[in-house]
């Protein structure tokens, strides 16, 4: 269990600022998540990382020299927002470009797919490199499809070096890229992790057996088998990473590999001493020569029993610069030339970081007859945010069956911020557009994740499509939700089908505009949509994923509707109550 927290939602904040007056010394707390106590050297590639909180040391415990400039925080579980990522990169960089990196996940992928092109417009030179180490989560044939797990501390390591060696930003990438393609992990499990708040964990596993193949966000193995011995764990670790060798590597015997045996919340060290001991026997009958390796928490997801083994194949350069030296609060590594300067922080610096400040000199003018529509798109988002807070937990659930459980509580924070934003911009006037524009700024960064996203995105649609000059009809509104649909699909690359939100979205938008094509009035046409969305949403469980967190798991979630998928039914139907509160609001 986790027991220590104050209120759930605030927790990965709470950490966040916790671990920064901890660790002065090394790091200073930015909007975002944390930079290097000292700015990053003029003309020195910045790298920087991130991910969901719940995995320390990752990704804040990696800040430091001759590791991470600088790591964007997310909620528990859940990537960053591209606000987020962005404000950090724009802290840690020295004027040579940003190598943004992370775990391969859809929310990291989106995220910070995302600030590196809002970098670029900022005048940045910025890349992204994800981390896909894990040999579970798909096939050799496919490995773009992997996890990212705790590969991302040999990964991370090689391109920091890189960058503190004074590379340029192409030849940080390619350190990144030859760490990446030479990189495996394989991990077990034996309990799984519970979530602040949560009363039980995300799965479970029967005793005496173990789950093969986890990931590190609670996600249930891919398969299971008896509870092993030590010995016995350490020869499924070795023997599944040594069936698959790099295509330029001809075979384990005189190769040199980097080693990290790695617990992943609740097996302590000793137990990873004893399995260590065997994988160093079964890795040197091999004929590995074992470089620096690392047993310990380096890669964690909160409490969950379990243990991975992360092999890189080292060349010459790699060896180099997996033995730099590093200093960090969790990382530590050989000797680094005189310490960075003093940065003048005293310990009188508050550690909270300032807020960001409110968008731009307030919103832009609107029509009288919109802002009073606006009050319509307040109404919708107050009651989008009490139908998630009802159902927060039953959606964590849900998503927990083949997921990670974050869903809930993702939902929970986005929703939350929308309705605060909108409050906000129609206090000061702003037009229903405006007000829905703001609305999904906010929830897209407070939400992060790919369901965060995904929402700012739908928000935002409809809100370009209502615009702020006039009353919006049922055909304009209509629109913004076709609009929205297609949106989403671009940027999530879902498509119906694939048991996502999108197989609610589409069916919904089409029924939108049938109805409002008949000439039906906007609450009537959204009243017959919601209907359609319900079915939808049920008849998610029926399909297998595709994408995402539960693709690997695909056989667990038949017979549970998609939670994203379900949360979007439980919205439109919502905002139909709204919708009648409000006949005057729109035509």
């Amino acid at each position: 269990m986790t027991r220590l927290f104050n209120d759930p939602a605030a927790f990965a904040d709470e950490a966040l600022e916790g671990f920064a007056a901890a660790h002065r010394r090394w790091v200073r707390p930015v909007t975002g998540g944390v930079v290097r106590a000292a700015a990053t050297p003029a003309g020195q590639v910045a790298v920087v990382i991130g991910g969901g909180s719940g995995h320390y040391p990752a990704f804040s415990g990696l800040v430091g020299r001759g590791l991470a400039h600088g790591a964007a925080v997310g909620n528990v579980f859940a990537s960053p927002s591209a606000q987020q990522i962005r404000s950090v990169a724009r802290a840690a960089h020295g004027g040579a470009g940003v190598l943004l990196m992370y775990g391969n996940y859809a929310g990291d992928v989106l995220h910070f797919g995302q600030a590196a092109e809002r970098l670029a417009a900022d005048g940045i030179d910025a890349r992204t490199f994800a981390v896909a180490d894990d040999v579970s989560s798909a096939g050799p044939d496919e490995s773009a499809k992997r996890r990212g797990i705790a590969g991302d501390l040999p990964v991370f390591k090689a391109a920091a070096a890189a960058a503190e060696r004074g590379l340029p930003l192409d030849e940080v990438v390619r350190a990144a890229e030859r760490a990446g393609a030479r990189t495996r992990s394989f991990g077990i499990a034996f309990s799984g992790c519970t979530l602040p708040g949560a009363d039980h964990p995300l799965f479970t596993v029967p005793d005496a057996r173990m789950a093969v193949g986890l990931g590190i966000h609670g996600e249930p193995g891919i398969g299971e088998e008896d509870l092993p011995t030590a010995d016995e764990a350490a020869r499924l670790l070795v023997g599944t990473l040594l069936k698959e060798l790099p295509e330029d590597v001809p075979g384990p015997a005189g190769q040199r590999a980097a080693v990290v045996l790695n617990g992943l919340g609740s097996v302590k060290y000793e137990e990873l001493f004893v399995v260590y001991r065997k994988v160093a026997a079964l890795l040197g009958d091999a004929g590995v020569e074992i470089v620096d390796p690392e047993v310990g928490e380096l890669v964690t997801s909160f409490d969950m029993a379990g243990v991975s083994l992360t092999l890189t194949w080292l060349d010459e350069d790699l060896e180099a610069l997996w033995r730099a030296p590093a200093d960090t609060p969790a990382y530590r590594k050989g000797a680094l030339d005189a310490a960075a300067p003093d940065t003048g922080v005293r310990p009188e610096t508050p550690v909270r970081p300032e807020t960001a400040p409110l968008p731009d000199a307030g919103p832009p003018p609107a029509a009288d007859a919109s802002r009073h529509a606006a009050r319509t798109v307040l109404a919708a988002l107050d009651a989008v945010a009490a139908v998630v807070a009802a159902h927060a937990d039953e959606l964590g659930r849900i998503d927990a069956v083949a997921g990670d459980g974050d869903h809930g509580i993702g939902m929970l924070r986005g929703s939350t911020a929308a309705r605060e934003a909108a409050a906000d911009a129609h206090e000061r006037g702003a037009g229903a557009g405006t007000v829905l524009t703001y609305a999904g700024d906010a929830w897209a960064d407070r939400a992060g994740g790919t369901s965060g996203a995904l929402w700012g995105t739908v928000l935002r649609s409809l809100g370009t499509a209502l615009g702020d000059r006039d009353t919006p009809d049922a055909a304009r509104v209509s629109g913004g939700v076709t609009d929205a649909s297609a949106a989403v699909r671009r940027l999530g690359g879902a498509e119906v089908g694939d048991k996502t939100m999108v197989d609610v979205l589409v069916p919904f938008a089409d029924a939108l505009a049938a109805a409002t094509a008949e000439g039906l009035p906007l609450a009537e046409a959204w009243d017959r949509a919601a209907t359609t969305a319900t079915d939808a949403a049920a008849a998610t469980a029926r399909l297998l994923p595709r994408m995402g967190r539960a693709r690997p798991h695909a056989e667990k979630s038949l017979g549970t509707p998609d939670a994203g998928a379900h949360s979007l039914a439980l919205i439109t139907r919502a905002v139909h109550g709204a919708l009648l509160d409000h006949p005057h609001d729109h035509h």
